[in-house]
């Protein structure tokens, strides 16, 4: 598989269609789980709201990538010919596109939660410092089990990242270390933590659907399905850093700290 194809997505494959069926199934027992142990909670005013919100934001990330195809019929460009500097565009414009919608979608509670990150800063900084280290040791951990035990040569998602970083660097640092962050932390804390009274739970589902995300679409092997782990402890631990902050900033702000990082570390050794 040429993995810079993976850029463009292809009405011919299937992973897209699977990652909405997963996404569905576990909407569904997040439904089942809350009428059976938090009716009190579901209905709240606001219950439904997010609820349709967190659906409309999860279709919306999951199938962002087809809006490379706006450009792409605005300059007919030809999709079988196009070079990775323009794959890396078009992959930068989707995600550009995404944030947009999903600022307008959240507004009122990112302008709310802005106040309570400012506020207390120093302490929001401290809880997001902390649960970051421990995902980030479970993290590296997992990483290195799967390395040298199974042999694995990385999971191919760091890798398609790795040669968007070598195509064009600065359009990437960008987009994989400020743009991407904040995407991700709506999608995968936000619309979850809205319909999730428990904070376990919270987490397990945030370490399943982060985890998921970066590998159901690359993956080709049951080995490359392993790497659920090390991606869905960091996004077990931002989840934990937003239920005890109780504001999207904090694991915002840390993804972002921690994306720019591997950025720059990638910028340099390439």
């Amino acid at each position: 598989k040429n993995k810079s194809e993976i850029l463009i997505p292809s009405t011919g494959k299937q992973n897209y269609y699977t990652i909405l069926l997963v996404f569905m199934q576990v909407l569904l027992i997040i439904i089942n789980i809350c009428y059976l142990n938090y009716g009190d909670y579901m209905l709240q005013k606001d219950y439904k709201k997010y609820l349709i919100k967190g659906i409309v934001v999860f279709l919306i990330f999951y199938f962002g990538a087809y809006l490379q195809y706006i450009p792409i019929k605005l300059f007919n460009l030809d999709t079988d010919n196009l070079s990775k500097s323009m794959r890396v565009i078009l992959s930068s414009f989707s995600s550009i596109c995404m944030l947009i919608i999903f600022i307008i979608i959240y507004h009122k509670d990112l302008k709310e939660d802005f106040i309570k990150f400012k506020n207390n800063l120093l302490e929001n900084l401290d809880i997001g410092l902390k649960y970051w280290l421990y995902g980030l040791i479970v993290m590296i951990i997992s990483n290195l089990i799967l390395m040298f035990i199974f042999k694995s040569g990385g999971a191919d998602n760091e890798n398609i990242v790795q040669e968007m970083l070598k195509t064009l660097p600065w359009l990437m640092f960008i987009n994989a270390g400020i743009i991407a962050p904040i995407n991700e932390e709506i999608v995968f804390r936000k619309t979850l933590k809205d319909v999730i009274a428990d904070k376990w739970f919270l987490v397990c589902m945030s370490f399943l659907l982060f985890g998921g995300a970066h590998v159901i679409h690359t993956a080709t092997t049951l080995i490359d399905y392993l790497y659920i782990i090390p991606y869905g402890a960091l996004g077990g631990a931002f989840a934990l850093a937003y239920y005890k902050s109780d504001t999207i900033y904090t694991p915002i702000f840390m993804h972002m700290f921690h994306n720019l990082i591997l950025a720059i570390l990638s910028i340099i050794v390439l």
